[in-house]
């Protein structure tokens, strides 16, 4: 079963792709934030259905204790406005420390501030990906 990750970001949004036996978890694209969310979420449905993804895995911003804060409350609200649109099973994944460990592993490969910044969100979605799979 192929799984997409998406890691909602202010800035941008990372997607990642598993293997179509959902072992591997991938970088795929950085989806750019224009301000214009709709815009945002159809791109996402033009990946998922390029991809011919199964379901899609969206990260939730937990505190570092479990509980939810407004940044869950508002990853919920815009995974289930891309759940309308790419019409596909829609599951939430805890995502803390997925950007922080993508930080790490692109610092210890040498790349730089500005090149990190570029990758960093599908790299963390392919962590919060693999983690979602590991767990199943």
């Amino acid at each position: 079963m192929r799984a997409i990750g998406i890691d909602l970001g202010e800035k941008r949004i990372g997607v990642a792709i598993s293997d179509s036996s959902g072992n591997l978890a991938t970088p795929y694209e950085v989806v750019l934030r224009t301000g214009d969310r709709a815009q945002e979420h159809r791109q996402i449905r033009a990946i998922v259905e390029e991809v011919e993804a199964e379901i899609v895995v969206v990260g939730l911003p937990l505190s570092l204790d479990g509980s939810e804060g407004k940044a869950a409350k508002a990853a919920r609200e815009e995974a289930k406005a891309i759940g309308q649109i790419v019409s596909l099973p829609l599951e939430m994944h805890d995502e803390r420390f997925t950007t922080v460990e993508a930080e790490r592993l692109l610092k210890e490969q040498g790349l730089k501030a500005p090149e990190r910044r570029k990758v960093v969100d599908k790299v963390a979605a392919a962590i919060l990906l693999q983690a979602w799979m590991d767990g199943r």
